[in-house]
């Protein structure tokens, strides 16, 4: 790509979902494990997050189980410091530094528009070389905040928490519902760290569209000069203004939100498998990409790599879904178990 007025070339601008696609570990389970029973209560935070997405609940966006789970980590005494140190010690997804690294030596502008705290994803982006001003992230303040809370408010947050913990998702949606909805919005709206928890408002949904907007203005690239790679509920919208725009959205080891939204799919346990596409993506846009990725598919993937499915316009996902899932769960599971 060129400008009219220099004809030089244009670096290409990407935006990088971090859980998934840098980093495999979700990084708020494994800070709510740091308590006994927090694993299976994140469980049931994460499908009531589901739930009020997807019933479209005004003012609640994807990925907002990041604020909902602030009143655990407080109670728990987890830290900032904690928070970022993970971010030192996660692994990241295979390929991921080669990917940034090449693409940086090309000309590319690497940016990251991430769910996650912080104090974590600008310590996973700082490792793959991302500056720190293309990231956008979830600002969060959790000294401030404890400093609000009242001994009485950790009381029934621990009894929530046992409540919750006990609940399956799926099985008990209805009670998990009826827990939750008391706590977060009749009784937490009452007290002053809650109030301040109001303010945390997690980088997901149409909040990802809102802060990729700001990066294309900066750069003053429109959509249709975009790519963008996510893997999740919370990616789906940004995926799909990319795609309606004419640009790139690439869904990496997806579910089948991130998947029905994308223009393409590459489900591989290597991020940097997806170089071959991006190449394509600089030197004949679209176009150029669909007849790699078509080729691709249509040759099969190599065991756990270089699963390739052209999405746009497609009505059934369920092949690339099978294969995203396996591969999904196989890279996810192995980081849970090197956290």
């Amino acid at each position: 790509m060129e400008t009219e007025s220099t004809g030089k070339p244009e670096s290409n601008p990407i935006a990088f979902d971090l859980e998934g696609p840098l980093a495999p570990q979700d990084n708020a389970y494994e800070l709510m494990k740091l308590s006994p029973r927090g694993d299976r209560a994140f469980r049931a935070v994460s499908r009531y997050d589901d739930l009020l997405a997807l019933e479209g609940r005004p003012d609640y966006e994807p990925g907002d189980t990041l604020a909902l789970i602030i009143p655990f980590l407080i109670c728990h005494g987890v830290t900032e410091e904690q928070i970022a140190a993970m971010g030192h010690k996660a692994p990241l997804t295979p390929g991921a530094p080669e990917l940034t690294s090449g693409l940086q030596s090309r000309g590319w502008r690497l940016f990251c528009i991430s769910t996650s705290y912080e104090q974590y994803a600008r310590t996973i982006t700082g490792r793959l070389g991302i500056p720190e001003q293309n990231v956008a992230c979830t600002s969060l303040r959790l000294e401030e905040i404890r400093r609000l809370v009242d001994p009485a408010d950790l009381s029934l947050l621990r009894e929530t928490e046992k409540r919750i913990a006990g609940l399956s998702p799926g099985v008990d949606d209805a009670r998990i519902r009826e827990v939750l909805d008391h706590f977060y919005w009749e009784h937490l709206p009452r007290t002053r760290s809650g109030q301040v928890m109001r303010q945390v408002r997690p980088v997901g949904g149409t909040r990802k569209v809102e802060a990729l907007e700001r990066f294309s203005a900066t750069v003053e690239r429109p959509f249709s000069n975009w790519v963008a790679v996510g893997d999740s509920i919370t990616d789906c919208r940004m995926l799909g203004a990319v795609d309606k725009a004419g640009g790139l959205a690439i869904a990496f080891n997806a579910n089948e939100y991130a998947l029905t939204h994308a223009t393409m799919g590459l489900a591989s346990v290597r991020l940097d498998d997806l170089l071959i596409a991006l190449e394509a993506w600089g030197s004949g846009g679209r176009q150029a990409v669909e007849a790699v990725v078509r080729e691709r598919e249509k040759a099969g993937g190599h065991n756990d790599r270089e699963h390739f499915h052209w999405l746009h316009r497609t009505e059934d996902i369920a092949p690339a879904l099978d294969v995203h899932s396996r591969i999904r769960r196989l890279v996810r599971d192995k980081a849970a178990e090197l956290g």
